[in-house]
């Protein structure tokens, strides 16, 4: 790989199979998820991250700052909606190229 090229984690989050929770609790989940994910990047653990708002099966990208599949589980693996299993994910590796950002 060259030096131009820079590898990376990305996490795929989908719906996970247990999604019955009232409201409430609902409610209560996404928000210690996100603030989880804002911890993760205040950290710099993660570069950029978003909800996906029209698809059904994928409901969330989030890009890491690291190629360490197995730091990016284990992080992920203490987010509140995967534990509550509102979420599931995939993690792979994406090849950022010489100049990518996303614009201001």
């Amino acid at each position: 790989m060259t030096k131009s090229r820079r590898l990376y984690c990305v996490r795929l989050f989908k719906p996970g199979p247990s999604r019955n929770q009232s409201p409430e609790e609902a409610d209560k989940i996404q928000l210690e998820h996100l603030r989880y994910l804002t911890q993760l990047r205040a950290e710099g653990r993660i570069l950029i991250n978003g909800p996906v708002i029209d698809d059904a099966e994928i409901s969330g990208i989030s890009i890491f700052s690291t190629a360490d599949k197995e730091e990016v589980k284990r992080l992920t693996d203490e987010d509140p909606a995967v534990k509550a299993g509102r979420l599931v994910y995939n993690i792979c590796h994406w090849l950022g190229m010489p100049g990518d950002h996303l614009p201001e």
